[in-house]
C-alpha cells in the first residue's frame, strides 16, 4: 500500500464559473439583482414557459468573448448553442441553455496552465433549504455564466489557488465579472491520483477550494476509487461526501437549441474586443518595476488589485513611487485588514493621499503623525488630512529651543532609562524619545530629538 500511495501522480482540472456584471439576465430581460424579494426577477422565459423564446444578452456575449480573448484562446467564429437536458427542481425547463460542439473559445493558456475551452451558459435557479422545506428561488435561473475548462495540468491545491488568485484579479481588471455576488464566482474541481476521476461540485472561496482538494487528494490515497464519482464539498465538516457516480457528456443529450441563431463572429468585433483589453497584472506588475523602479514584490502586491493600482500611479505622479508604494502597501493595506475593510468598501481619494504623503515627503510631519491619519482617512467619511493636520497643529517642530525643553522635561520624567542609557543600554534612549514625542504631540523632528538628547545626557 505505501509504494502504492508513492507511485500515484495528483492531477486537477478546474471548471470555474464566472458570473458576468451584466444588468439583465443572458436570456431575457429581467434584472440579474439577486438581493430582491425571492422570484420577483423572473419572466416565461427565464422560468421556462410553453411557447417562450430566449434572445441572446449582446453584452453578456462580448464579455465572454473578452475573456477567451484574454485567456489566449483560438476563437471559433461560427458558435452556437445546445441544450443540455438534466432533471433538478432548480432547471425549470429540464434543460440548460449552454455550448457544447462550439464554444466560444478554445485551446488557450493562461499561467502555464492550458485552457480546454470558454463557453456562455445560464446559470440554474437556486434551491434554498429550510428546515425539512427545499425552496426554490428564480431570480437566479438566466444568469449569464462564463465557464472556463482547464486540462488537468495542476499538481496541487496550492497551484489550483493561485491560478484561481490571479485570475479573479485580471477578470476584474477586464470588468466582467461580478465580485459583490455571493455566487460571483464557483469551481467544479476534478481530481484524480488512480486513474478514476472524482468531481468535487460547486465550491466557492479560494479557500474552501484548497482545502476541498486537499482533503480529496489525502482521502483518495486511503480509499482508492474504483470509478468515476461525483461529490460535495461540506465546508463546516471540511470533508467531501459522496452525491453520485458520475455521468459521461452522452447522458446530457446535448440537442442545437434552435431557438437561438447561428452566431459569426466578424474581424471588426473580434478588432474591438482586443482593443478594450487593457493592461492585466502580469504586464501591470512588469511596467512598475521598469518605469516606477519598485522591486518585484511590492509591483506584484499592487498589481494584484485594480483599485490598489490605480491610488499608487496616480498618487506616484506627484510623490516619489517608492514612498507611495510603502506607505500604501505597508500602512494603508495593514489598517485595512485590521478594520476588516476593503478598498471597495471606502472612499479613499488619491487627491487626499498626496496631501498627506507630500506633506511626510517634505519633512513637515513625522512618520507617526502621518500613521495616526492614515487611520482617520479608512475610519472617518469626507475627512480631510491637510486640514486635518492644520487645525490641529501637527506639523513638524523643527525649532531647536522648543526640542530642548521638551527633552529636559523627558529626561526629568525617565531618570531609569536615562540612568540605563548612560550605562551602555543604547536602546533606553528609545524609551527617553518615546517620551519627547508623547509631550510634542508627536510633532517633534524624531531626528533633532535624538541629536539633543544625547547631547543633554552626556552633559
Amino acid at each position: 500500500m505505501i509504494f502504492w500511495r508513492r507511485c500515484r501522480v495528483t492531477k486537477i482540472g478546474i471548471e470555474v464559473h464566472v458570473q458576468l456584471n451584466t444588468k439583465s439576465k443572458v436570456f431575457c430581460s429581467c434584472s440579474t439583482k439577486q438581493s430582491d424579494e425571492p422570484n420577483s426577477n423572473v419572466c416565461e422565459i427565464c422560468c421556462g414557459f410553453p411557447g417562450s423564446k430566449p434572445v441572446l444578452n449582446k453584452e453578456a456575449f462580448e464579455k465572454a468573448l473578452k475573456i477567451a480573448l484574454a485567456l489566449g484562446c483560438r476563437i471559433n467564429k461560427e458558435t452556437f448553442f445546445s441544450r443540455k437536458s438534466y432533471f433538478y427542481p432548480d432547471l425549470p425547463k429540464n434543460f440548460q441553455i449552454t455550448q457544447y460542439e462550439s464554444p466560444i473559445g478554445e485551446n488557450g493558456k493562461y499561467m502555464s496552465i492550458r485552457i480546454r475551452r470558454i463557453h456562455l451558459e445560464e446559470d440554474p435557479g437556486a434551491l434554498i433549504h429550510k428546515g425539512s422545506y427545499c425552496l426554490v428561488d428564480y431570480n437566479r435561473s438566466g444568469i449569464p455564466l462564463v465557464e472556463i475548462v482547464t486540462e488537468p495540468d495542476f499538481k496541487n491545491a496550492k497551484e489550483a489557488r493561485e491560478f484561481l488568485r490571479k485570475l479573479i484579479t485580471d477578470l476584474s481588471y477586464l470588468d466582467v465579472y461580478d465580485k459583490k455576488s455571493e455566487f460571483g464566482l464557483k469551481a467544479d474541481l476534478n481530481i484524480s491520483t488512480t486513474g478514476a476521476k472524482v468531481e468535487i461540485k460547486n465550491v466557492t472561496g479560494l479557500k474552501d477550494i484548497e482545502d476541498a482538494l486537499v482533503y480529496e487528494e489525502e482521502r483518495q490515497k486511503d480509499e482508492i476509487p474504483r470509478k468515476n464519482e461525483t461529490r460535495g464539498w461540506n465546508s463546516e465538516k471540511g470533508i467531501t461526501f459522496l452525491q453520485r457516480t458520475k455521468e459521461s457528456e452522452d447522458d446530457y443529450g446535448y440537442i442545437t437549441e434552435t431557438d437561438l441563431p447561428l452566431i459569426e463572429i466578424g474581424n471588426k468585433l473580434l478588432n474591438q474586443i482586443k482593443e478594450s483589453i487593457p493592461e492585466l497584472s502580469e504586464e501591470k506588475s512588469e511596467r512598475f518595476t521598469s518605469d516606477y523602479k519598485l522591486n518585484e514584490k511590492d509591483a506584484k502586491v499592487l498589481a494584484n488589485n485594480k483599485k490598489l493600482a490605480e491610488l499608487f500611479e496616480k498618487v506616484a505622479e506627484k510623490v516619489n513611487p517608492d514612498i507611495a508604494a510603502k506607505w500604501i502597501i505597508r500602512d494603508l493595506m495593514n489598517q485595512l485588514n485590521y478594520h476588516k475593510k476593503s478598498l471597495n468598501e471606502i472612499e479613499i481619494k488619491a487627491e487626499s493621499m498626496i496631501d498627506l504623503l507630500k506633506l511626510f515627503e517634505e519633512k513637515k510631519i513625522t512618520d507617526n503623525t502621518a500613521k495616526q491619519v492614515m487611520i482617520n482617512m479608512i475610519t472617518k467619511k469626507n475627512f480631510m488630512p491637510k486640514k486635518y493636520i492644520e487645525d490641529n497643529n501637527l506639523i513638524m517642530k523643527s525649532d531647536d529651543s522648543q526640542i530642548e525643553k521638551w527633552c529636559k522635561e523627558a529626561i526629568k520624567e525617565t531618570k531609569k532609562a536615562v540612568e540605563d542609557y548612560k550605562n551602555g543600554n543604547e536602546k533606553s534612549l528609545n524609551f527617553v524619545v518615546g517620551k519627547v514625542m508623547q509631550l510634542s504631540n508627536k510633532t517633534a523632528n524624531p531626528d533633532a530629538v535624538r541629536k539633543i538628547l544625547v547631547k543633554l545626557i552626556r552633559k
